[in-house]
Formats: structure tokens, sequence, C-alpha cells
């Protein structure tokens, strides 16, 4: 059996590895997965924060989808 404990707060973490060890359970730590994890959160956390630099070049983009479709319909719509 398998048990992943997460936590903030170290001290209580360190509580829980002392009894493991006193009830001979044995206890293997992964740090490296808390920093992946730490650096994938990081990295969302940028994209969904994004903010461009400058306004994009296509204002209108129903205006502009229908000029680069003008030969077919737009999908869910009744024609032009």
């Amino acid at each position: 059996m398998e048990l992943i404990l997460k936590s903030e707060n170290k001290n209580k973490l360190a509580a829980v590895i002392a009894l493991a060890k006193k009830l001979n359970i044995s206890v293997e730590e992964r740090e490296e997965q808390l920093q992946q994890t730490d650096r994938r959160n990081e990295l969302v956390n940028r994209i969904l924060n994004f903010k461009a630099k400058r306004p994009g070049s296509i204002k209108n983009a129903a205006k502009w989808e229908r000029e680069q479709r003008e030969d077919r319909d737009l999908p869910f719509t009744n024609g032009r």
C-alpha cells in the first residue's frame, strides 16, 4: 500500500514521518516531484496571466473570419 502526504507545514510532516519510523513504516520522500509540480504550476499561472504587450491586429474576429471564409458558410449560421 502506498500513501502520499502533501503539506506546506514541514513541522507536521516531520511529526508524521517520525511516527511512521517509530511504527517501522518505510518512508520515501520525493522532493523532486514537488519541484516539478511547482514548476508546472508556475508555468500554468504564467500562461493564464499572460498579457499582450500590444493589441492584436484583428479588431473584429467575426468580421475577419467571414472575410477569410467568404467562399463557404460559417458553422452554426443559416447562410450569410
